[in-house]
């Protein structure tokens, strides 16, 4: 039941790079991944980029990921009609469901477009200074 934000967006091109500067991920963030693959989307006031998202389908589900303002443009809708699109073009290329995984701070956000809370998960984040699991002695 996804319904569409009141925010008037400013759509800015499908930018990979301006992605990744507005959600200030570290260097090499999805450098392996297949950048085609995902879905892009800016949003502008003004003429500047100041919020994006990114979706990725899969089995029939669109994952949505990375919905980030900078912090001068928040509070306007940017990132929940941001979201709301990627609804509609998810539908409009044969998805039948979507999901997200969400911080507290986003979850009014992907409320206001129909995302309903199924529960909490944990994930384990190793502590700094640990890299990934020698898996070589199993």
């Amino acid at each position: 039941d996804a319904r569409p934000s009141r925010a008037e967006i400013e759509l800015g091109p499908p930018d990979w790079a301006e992605h990744l500067r507005i959600v200030g991920v570290p260097p090499g963030f999805l450098s392996g991944a297949e950048r085609l693959a995902f879905h892009v989307l800016t949003a502008g006031l003004g003429g500047e980029n100041v919020a994006t998202a990114i979706a990725f389908d899969y089995q029939g589900d669109c994952g949505i990921y990375n919905v980030g303002t900078l912090e001068a443009a928040r509070r306007r809708g940017l990132g929940t009609g941001l979201t709301g699109l990627h609804l509609q073009r998810a539908l409009a290329r044969g998805c039948e469901s979507a999901s997200v995984q969400s911080t507290e701070m986003a979850e009014d956000v992907y409320g206001a477009v129909g995302f309903r809370d199924l529960g909490l998960f944990y994930e384990y984040v190793p502590p700094a200074g640990i890299g990934p699991l020698d898996t070589t002695g199993m």
